[in-house]
């Protein structure tokens, strides 16, 4: 019984989140994400790592594709599909070229469940049931598995207990994160005319928190801009109540990007090869026992 009760959660989850991501809240779920990018970015360690490999700053939106393709995948088709296999083994294989420690891993896996749900409660059409954030839960905690993370909290306030808990214990300024996280932001701008690029820059900083601008060393935006975003998506959601609901799924994998214009190859995604400063893991040694080697801390940054 307890068995059957299992992969009936497994199979439920991944339907559920599949429409929340693609029917219910497709937007909302894609710029959750992206904050997601940023939380990361924050982390010394991470943000060490990811500004060593050069490949946010070089090839920031082939990064974002093949990372946004990846999760869409999984989200789309199930972590219990070939395909979503398939994506989860490309994930593994690409982590496996650096040493990361467990517990940064479970960070990164934390900011995909709380990021969406923190959203939704602020800018969503409408809130999630009680239901569906567990669902949305399970859906994640099922991947972190795949993942072989170890030591995922079985419930979402212990899991919100150890977000909370790492970002006191690693979020801190240095050189490396901000460059990632400029980088980042720079290539969401780039998606708007010239003219809009400043208040596009300006609003994503309304967006992000006041402990993740100061561990990105990001100036805050002014209080009448975060206030201007804030009622401007909330606007959006009052609309959303009124408008008819969509019924068919809005699938990111279906998007034409310029980096594949005759479509994607899940074994292709990310770089072909370890770029530079990675550092691959011993085969020898278990994920849990394992800890970055971040860059070296660089403190005075400009502007």
């Amino acid at each position: 019984m307890t068995t059957r009760s299992q992969a009936d959660e497994c199979r439920d989850c991944q339907q559920v989140v599949r429409q929340l991501a693609t029917v219910v809240f497709p937007w909302d779920t894609t710029r959750a994400l992206e904050l997601a990018l940023f939380r990361s970015f924050a982390s010394v360690r991470i943000g060490g790592l990811l500004h060593a490999t050069g490949e946010f700053e070089r090839r920031p939106q082939k990064r974002y594709d093949d990372t946004d393709l990846i999760v869409s995948e999984i989200i789309e088709n199930g972590f219990d599909s070939p395909r979503g296999q398939h994506a989860i083994e490309r994930m593994n294989a690409l982590h496996a070229r650096f040493r990361i420690a467990n517990e940064d891993f479970l960070y990164v896996l934390s900011t995909f469940v709380f990021e969406p749900l923190r959203w939704n409660e602020r800018f969503g059409w409408r809130r999630m049931s009680e239901d569906e954030r567990l669902a949305w839960f399970r859906f994640w905690r099922a991947v972190g598995e795949r993942m072989q993370i170890l030591g995922i909290p079985p419930t979402l306030a212990d899991f919100a207990a150890f977000s909370s808990d790492y970002e006191k214990r690693n979020f801190r300024p240095q050189a490396a994160s901000r460059q990632v996280a400029l980088a980042t932001r720079e290539m969401f701008a780039g998606w708007f005319p010239v003219p809009l690029r400043p208040l596009v820059r300006r609003s994503i900083h309304a967006l992000l928190d006041p402990p993740l601008l100061a561990a990105l060393d990001l100036q805050p935006a002014p209080r009448w801009l975060q206030r201007t975003v804030a009622a401007a998506l909330r606007w959006r959601a009052r609309l959303l109540r009124w408008l008819p609901q969509r019924r068919q799924p809005k699938l990111r994998t279906r998007i034409a990007r310029a980096a594949y214009p005759r479509g994607y190859d899940i074994a292709r995604l990310g770089p072909a090869r370890a770029p530079r400063g990675s550092c691959p893991l011993p085969s020898e040694q278990g994920r849990a026992a394992t800890a970055v080697a971040p860059a070296a801390a660089e403190r005075g940054v400009d502007g």
